[in-house]
C-alpha cells in the first residue's frame, strides 16, 4: 500500500506579527451559479472569525472537465508569496479529481501557504488537517492504480478482438497507392473517401509525386 505522503506545516493565524493575508476561490458549474454568492459570503465570514485580510477572490464557473484557468492565477500569487492561505467552500471546488486535489495542495504546503476547505473542516494548518492530507495522498495514489489497470483490461480486450492498436499509418503511406489510383483517372474526391484521408493530403502527395 503506498506510504502517506508528508505535509509541511503551513502558517498559523499570524506571520511576524501580521494577520494571514487569504485567497478565497469560488467555484460553480455553468448550470448551478446561485451558489456562488453563498460560497463567497460563508469564505468571507469564515475570513473574519480568524482575522485574516482577504487580498484576494477568485470566481470561477465551467463544467467540472475544464481546466480551472483562474484557479492557476491564485496558484501563481502563491508562488509570488502574495498569499499565505487559501480557502475554498468545498474541496471538489477546488480540485478536479483526487489526485489534483492532491498535487496541488502538496505545491501548496511546500510555498509554506495553508489551506481550509469549510464544508469538509479540513485545514491544512493544524496537525490533524495534515494528517487527513496525507490519507488523500494515499487515496490518489490508489486511483492513479485503478486507472492503469483499467488501461491494461482494455488493451488486452483489443487485442483479443484483433483490434490494430497505436497510432494509425501517416498519409505518407499511402503516396503510392493515390498515385495509381489517379493514373486510373479516379478523382482526388474519391480516392480521398476510399483511403480515409483528406483531398488536401491528397493533392498534396500528387504534387510531391511531380516534382
Amino acid at each position: 500500500m503506498p506510504r502517506k505522503q508528508a505535509f509541511p506545516k503551513a502558517p498559523s493565524n499570524r506571520v511576524f506579527g501580521h494577520p494571514l493575508r487569504v485567497g478565497l476561490y469560488a467555484r460553480v458549474s455553468t448550470n448551478d451559479q446561485q451558489t456562488l454568492p453563498l460560497q463567497i459570503r460563508a469564505m468571507r465570514e469564515y475570513a473574519a472569525k480568524r482575522g485574516w485580510t482577504i487580498v484576494a477572490q477568485i470566481k470561477e464557473i465551467g463544467s467540472g472537465a475544464v481546466q480551472r484557468e483562474r484557479r492557476a492565477t491564485l496558484i501563481a500569487a502563491a508562488r509570488r508569496r502574495e498569499i499565505d492561505v487559501v480557502l475554498v467552500w468545498r474541496l471538489d471546488r477546488w480540485g478536479r479529481s483526487v489526485a489534483d486535489l492532491v498535487s496541488t495542495l502538496q505545491e501548496l504546503q511546500h510555498l509554506g501557504v495553508g489551506f481550509v476547505s469549510l464544508t469538509e473542516a479540513l485545514d491544512l494548518t493544524t496537525p490533524a488537517g495534515r494528517a487527513m492530507a496525507g490519507l488523500l495522498a494515499v487515496f490518489a495514489e490508489f486511483e492513479r492504480d485503478i486507472l492503469r489497470e483499467r488501461v491494461r483490461a482494455g488493451l488486452v480486450h483489443a487485442r483479443q478482438l484483433g483490434k490494430k492498436l497505436g497510432r494509425p499509418p501517416s498519409v505518407v503511406h499511402n503516396a503510392a497507392v493515390v498515385a495509381k489510383l489517379c493514373r486510373q483517372g479516379i478523382s482526388k474526391s474519391e480516392i480521398a473517401r476510399r483511403l480515409q484521408i483528406g483531398r488536401t493530403s491528397v493533392r498534396r502527395l500528387l504534387a510531391e509525386k511531380k516534382s
